[in-house]
């Protein structure tokens, strides 16, 4: 405000003069009252030093809500849209140590993944949280990571979902908000009505499974491939670049579970079905019989062994786990050997297994019986270290981290996930405690 001492008292005479007219239609006392209020609240203001009052502070100022600064960017009550943008990007960024673990869920018959975050603090405090969530299309069954470049680059960050229905939908992790995969892989074309009282006509894209997706593997060397299992008995070789089915194998004669690659042999596939049979086949070679294993009950899982590419095991529905060499394989029929070892590992179906990364001979398994427990393999000997029920419900997943050897993540019936600082147990720190140091 820049008012010249002239107009100011000019303006205040005004004021005055008003003030006295208005006043002389009521009684004097009462006018005289007035006039002195207002001459009163006029001294007080001190109108003729009004120049002198010192920058930065408004003359009617109302508190510390009104400080004057000499533009927007100094005023600590005024924030910058731009400045929440960043806030936002800088919680969403996920750093180089955090953890990142992907559950797939349903819940009120809405399917999802959810991308959770696993944050260490520089003090060792932990916080973990949903960092974001992918809608689902259907009940999903069976996941499997890949980096491959589908966008070009050197790297991708992609999860393949199979699910009730018989396409693989392939998820792009780096976008957030995401309402559509970015690569389906087989599923249905077209669903066509026929006349009264027959059933719809259901036409499938080439190459596509028929019926649900239970056992996906990614090949880690051939980044491009993926491997899938359905309940249509059928193991297919896919190329996600590309989007096909490059082949199509049917050596089983049951509904199909899960498939692995070999982590030193990555042309080697392994699956087992319901047929209860374990087979082994060069994925380059896929009309030649490969190799064969008998089971004693329906496979839930199968696991190469990262440590010995000789090496797998299965885990079966009667609660048992079996550990194989395949040195002692035969080719074509079914082979007569007897496992490594057959170990009767929970009460109930052992839905999941997983090798420790780090740690050789360091298995975990999870049960419908709600327990967790970790072996150790070695010699073939195994034997329990630790068991837990980690209040998940029904297990239908395990898995250590890659990054965080001895860190495990349970997934059950409850939807929620669980972690488990396996090197926290005493005997497991006992027998592998050098491995992580």
């Amino acid at each position: 405000m820049d008012v010249g001492a002239a107009k100011q008292t000019g303006e205040v005479s005004q004021a005055l003069a008003v003030a006295n007219a208005l006043g002389r239609s009521s009684k004097v006392n009462k006018s005289e009252t007035k006039f002195d209020d207002i001459a009163d609240g006029l001294k007080e203001l001190d109108m003729d030093n009004y120049d002198d009052e010192e920058d930065g502070i408004e003359l009617f100022s109302t508190g510390l809500g009104d400080l004057y600064y000499p533009s927007n960017s100094m005023d600590p009550y005024i924030k910058d849209e731009d400045d929440d943008d960043s806030e936002d990007l800088e919680d969403m960024a996920i750093k180089p140590k955090d953890a990142v673990i992907v559950c797939a869920c349903n819940k009120d018959e809405f399917s999802n993944l959810e991308v959770w975050i696993l944050d260490e603090t520089s003090d060792g405090d932990s916080n973990i949280y949903v960092h974001h969530e992918v809608p689902l299309s259907a009940f999903p069954l069976c996941t499997a990571w890949l980096d491959c470049p589908l966008k070009g680059g050197e790297k991708g960050n992609f999860i393949a979902v199979g699910s009730m229905e018989p396409a693989i939908e392939i998820w792009d992790l780096d976008i957030i908000d995401e309402v559509q995969p970015a690569v389906v892989l087989g599923g249905i074309e077209e669903k066509k009505k026929k006349k009264k009282g027959k059933k719809v006509s259901i036409k499938y894209k080439e190459g596509s499974h028929t019926d649900s997706v239970l056992g996906l593997a990614w090949n880690k060397h051939f980044r491009n491939i993926l491997a899938s299992a359905s309940a249509d008995k059928q193991v297919k070789i896919w190329d996600v670049d590309a989007g096909k089915c490059d082949i199509t194998m049917e050596h089983h004669t049951d509904k199909v579970q899960a498939v692995a690659w070999n982590h030193h042999e990555p042309q080697v596939l392994l699956s087992g079905s319901f047929d209860r049979s374990v087979v082994m086949k060069d994925g380059r070679l896929p009309s030649d019989p490969g190799f064969k294993w008998s089971v004693t009950a329906d496979v839930e899982s199968l696991a190469w062994d990262p440590h010995d590419k000789h090496l797998f095991v299965v885990s079966l529905e009667d609660g048992t786990v079996q550990g194989f060499d395949i040195r002692a394989a035969k080719s074509g029929s079914a082979s007569d050997l007897k496992p490594s070892f057959t170990l009767h590992a929970h009460d109930k179906a052992v839905c999941t297994i997983s090798y420790n990364p780090l740690a050789p001979n360091l298995l975990a398994t999870g049960s419908t019986d709600k327990m967790v427990k970790l072996w150790d393999l070695s010699n073939n000997q195994p034997s329990c270290l630790v068991s837990k029920n980690p209040k998940a419900g029904a297990i239908f997943s395990v898995s250590f981290s890659e990054d965080n050897p001895f860190l495990l993540a349970i997934g059950g019936s409850k939807g929620t996930l669980e972690l488990w600082d396996t090197l926290s147990e005493a005997e497991v720190a006992r027998r592998f405690g050098t491995t992580a140091s």
